[in-house]
């Protein structure tokens, strides 16, 4: 996890840009680069590190190796292929560094070849001044972040890890849009070093197996789905315990964290680490997911640390939150609140560095609540698409900034590429909720293997918004009640004409909104809908308010004896 900044084609002094380039410190605290592009004029790069797999300064961006000096590459990203890669094609590398790969890559065969082979989560921005181009790109569910600004009758162009980067840039008033996951942009640059942008191509998507995907990794074998998806997601989770930093997990004490930290764990004693794996949960007096998460770490051996807040000091980080998220979505912030006092703790508390954190099982494996209310396989299929196309939106969001906004970097296995494409694979009618229980399908592929407690494995879907707070008073309860007196009757009366895009509903989406824009300004179309569980008449995205509208209740022994 760092930070990547750059402009092209600036008619202003470059020092002008410096406080603006400043502004995305925290995603990288262990260096600093800002530099001009040598034959480019007016352009500028940053880049701020966080050294994970390369302590060494050969590891420093932006990037160029005597071998290839025309070429200059920033990556904000983990590439976990990166020494297969290398060693396949005999690369004469410099550095240690993961992201030393890009250049390699694009010398032997082009962009298109470069994006199509990297196995990992990344942002990245690749100056070829030989050929004069330009390449931003983002990985395929867009884990990482990355926006751009582009003024095509100025040839200006812009690019930050996070929007606030780039954000009020000298009073320019275009739009900041985020670059889309799975795709790579090409600009040409003239020696005045105007940007022109040339195409927008796709070189992956979600439902096909990766070109990286070769039969030197573990394929799947013949028709027991679950055994597949147990051997791909614990291939995913082995293959991030990637670093030369101290590495730990988030721990709800749900199925989807339980299992990425169990394996984890299993990874660290194989790997001879030197450190006990740490585990974090974090929650209200009496929360849920306290209590379970408790249970999960005494059952696999981690240095547990239970974060115990108190709803002032949520509700008092709600402005800073909503800054490091750039977003005003509901469920979102929510959950994001939690998220970043456990993550201000890891950093003040402990040397972990590295995060394992279990975002996106409930897209992929249809965990939602609401997925019981599916009409048909077909329709819980195309929902389940359109929320992982759309993470980089939200949870995904979420994961990233928040985490960042701390100087830690996060692991998502659930989110492997070749994981989804597997999954997405398996025919509609196996893949929703099966006896009453969602993810059933990843359920039983860790039954019996003795990874997690039977009462953990088979717990039921709660939201981490839900989960961090008692079944007494949930914590969007908490949160509505703070801002009642906040957020006046005449003060909602006039939304419609504050906010005519995604108008707030209810006083509390009002409040965050309030927030964003005065923050941010007019640029609320960063999301382009609310967040909300689908084939329901709920009045708030809350889990908890769903289950009633549960098919069928839990019931472990049928699921066990199926």
């Amino acid at each position: 996890m760092c930070g990547i900044w750059g402009i092209f084609g600036s008619d202003m002094d470059l020092q002008t840009y410096f406080q603006k380039a400043y502004s995305i410190r925290h995603r990288g605290p262990d260096a600093f680069t800002l530099t001009n592009i040598e034959k480019f004029t007016n352009c500028l790069l940053c880049f701020h590190r966080l050294a994970i797999t390369d302590s060494s300064g050969l590891g420093n961006q932006p990037m160029m190796i005597k071998d290839f000096p025309h070429i200059i590459t920033m990556c904000n990203g983990e590439l976990y292929n990166y020494k297969k890669l290398r060693d396949q094609y005999n690369f004469n590398f410099t550095s240690d560094c993961d992201c030393e790969i890009l250049i390699h890559l694009y010398a032997y065969g082009g962009i298109d070849f470069m994006v199509k082979m990297l196995d990992g989560v990344y942002a990245f921005c690749v100056v070829d001044t030989q050929a004069k181009k330009v390449y931003i790109g983002r990985d395929t569910i867009g884990v990482r972040p990355m926006y751009r600004l582009y003024q095509e009758k100025r040839g200006f162009l812009a690019f930050s890890s996070e929007a606030k980067g780039i954000v009020d840039l000298n009073c320019i008033q275009t739009e900041i849009t985020p670059v889309l996951p799975g795709l790579y942009e090409e600009y040409d640059v003239g020696l005045d070093g105007k940007a022109s942008f040339v195409e927008r191509k796709r070189f992956h998507s979600i439902e096909k197996l990766p070109k990286w995907a070769d039969t030197s990794c573990p394929m799947p074998i013949g028709d027991d789905h679950a055994a597949n998806i147990r051997v791909l997601f614990t291939e995913a989770v082995r293959k991030r315990f990637m670093a030369k930093r101290r590495i730990g997990c988030f721990l709800s004490g749900g199925l989807d964290s339980s299992l990425v930290s169990a394996l984890a764990a299993k990874f660290a004693i194989e790997n001879g680490v030197e450190y006990a794996l740490q585990t974090f949960s974090v929650g209200l007096e009496g929360s849920t997911d306290v209590a379970a998460a408790r249970k999960v770490a005494a059952h696999i051996g981690s240095e547990h640390h239970e974060i115990v807040i108190t709803p002032e000091e949520g509700i008092g980080i709600i402005e800073d939150v909503i800054y490091s998220l750039e977003s005003y979505d509901i469920i979102t912030l929510r959950g994001s609140i939690a998220m970043y006092l456990v993550a201000k703790y890891i950093k003040e508390k402990t040397d972990t560095v590295v995060v394992y954190s279990g975002e996106g099982s409930d897209e992929l494996f249809q965990g939602y609540i609401n997925f019981h209310l599916a009409p048909s396989p077909e329709e819980a299929d195309e929902e389940s698409r359109r929320l992982l196309n759309d993470l980089y939106l939200f949870d995904v969001q979420r994961s990233d900034k928040i985490p960042a906004a701390h100087g830690l970097e996060i692991r998502v296995p659930f989110l492997d590429h070749h994981l989804i494409s597997y999954v997405l694979s398996i025919p509609q009618q196996e893949r929703g909720p099966r006896f009453g229980i969602e993810k059933y399908l990843l359920r039983k592929a860790f039954d019996g293997t003795g990874l997690l407690p039977d009462e953990i494995l088979w717990r039921p879907k709660e939201g981490f918004s839900d989960g961090v707070s008692s079944t007494e008073k949930s914590w969007n309860v908490v949160l509505k009640e703070f801002v009642e007196d906040k957020v006046t009757e005449s003060m909602m009366k006039e939304a419609p004409s504050l906010f005519p895009f995604n108008t707030p509903t209810t006083k509390e989406a009002f409040y965050y909104r309030q927030i964003f824009e005065r923050r941010f300004g007019n640029h609320s179309s960063w999301i382009p809908y609310m967040w909300w569980p689908k084939w329901t008449n709920m009045v708030d995205p809350s889990a908890r308010g769903m289950k009633h509208y549960k098919k069928s209740v839990h019931n472990c022994d049928d699921a066990n004896s199926s």
